[in-house]
């Protein structure tokens, strides 16, 4: 690979480039983290007006939040409505180019406009206000300027005020866009909080990703009917093992129950294993609850998966029968189900 000449790098072997650029990245962080702490010190009680405004829109039933912005503010925007969203509130962006050209026409009378612009005269948005005042219930700009038109002729401004664009020409947006995001995903949370959006509800609107599945109850996990091996503790062992060709995913464990179907052990392919080398295959026509594990761990009907993969990683154990509030088995949780989750997991904590 070629080396790179920079302002950091001189062109003999080796350069000097590599404690110079950490230092400026340095820099560039401390600097954004400072301009966040100098927007914080100015939020006012502005800050919870704008978010009873988005409550009293979200508590009409059909408002929903709109946001918008042009350049790097409609970026924001966008992922301001995708915060929104996961956590429970209605948003639809609205690009300003495309409402000023028929897009108004998805505008209901309970939604609440949110509007991103640093500089409070982008032309695109500046255009929007009119239209959108008659339209929509209220209009919440987020902007750097007080003095604005967009600030002034809006319900609500959440003004962060003058920053120092960290970018080295002082041009490029960079502290300004942190102070819109930051701004915006405190109103998105402070929203969810009062709204008292919880786990249940953030698994519901991410059942894909692993953190839903974390999230998820263990009913949803759970290997149940054909998958799931259930016998009698008088089954004998060979009955057990011969069970686990029955149709279905074989799961590393057989759940036993006594007379009256109550969960009272449990028996795994590596005790199977351990038995046949210690006591040889004559045991096989014993009653299997003479080997089984008794009384063993189990998810509770109702809990997380998350709580219970953290339960078999404690105690190292590759099976978790689920239970019902009387004890009845509902089903098992296989530790190669679970394997995508943890994996996930581990890579987000290593990032």
């Amino acid at each position: 690979m070629p080396r790179i000449l920079s302002p950091w790098t001189s062109d003999s072997a080796g350069g000097r480039g590599g404690p110079e650029i950490l230092r400026f990245g340095k820099e560039i962080l401390l600097a954004e983290a400072n301009a966040l702490r100098l927007v914080a010190d100015r939020l006012d009680d502005r800050f919870e007006f704008a978010v009873e405004m988005v409550l009293g829109t979200i508590q009409m039933g059909t408002g929903r939040v709109l946001t918008s912005g042009v350049g790097k503010s409609a970026d924001v925007a966008r992922k301001i409505t995708g915060t929104l969203n996961s956590t429970g509130t209605r948003s639809t962006f609205l690009d300003p180019v495309q409402a000023l050209h028929g897009d108004l026409g998805l505008v209901h009378p309970h939604d609440i406009a949110m509007l991103f612009s640093h500089s409070g005269e982008t032309e695109e948005i500046v255009r929007l206000l009119s239209p959108l005042s008659d339209l929509c219930s209220a209009i919440l700009a987020i902007t750097g300027n007080g003095g604005s038109t967009l600030a002034v002729r809006s319900e609500l401004a959440l003004v962060y005020g003058p920053l120092d664009e960290v970018c080295p020409l002082g041009l490029a947006p960079s502290a300004s866009t942190t102070a819109m995001l930051a701004l915006g995903d405190a109103v998105a949370f402070s929203v969810s909080r009062a709204r008292g959006f919880g786990p249940e509800d953030f698994a519901r609107y991410h059942p894909a990703g692993s953190l839903g599945k974390k999230l998820a109850r263990v009913e949803q996990m759970m290997r149940q009917g054909p998958d799931c091996r259930i016998a009698p503790e008088t089954s004998t062992i060979r009955e057990v093992m011969v069970q686990g060709k029955a149709k279905g995913r074989r799961t590393g464990a057989v759940i036993l129950t006594d007379s009256s179907g109550v969960l009272c052990g449990i028996f795994t392919d590596s005790d199977f294993a351990r038995l046949i080398a210690r006591q040889g295959e004559e045991w096989l026509d014993r009653p299997v609850h003479e080997a089984m594990t008794k009384t063993p761990l189990v998810a509770k009907a109702g809990s997380r998966v998350g709580e219970a993969m953290q339960l078999m990683s404690d105690r190292k154990i590759s099976e978790l029968p689920v239970v019902d509030a009387n004890h009845r088995p509902l089903g098992i949780l296989d530790i190669t189900d679970l394997i995508d989750i943890a994996g996930a997991a581990a890579k987000s904590r290593a990032a």
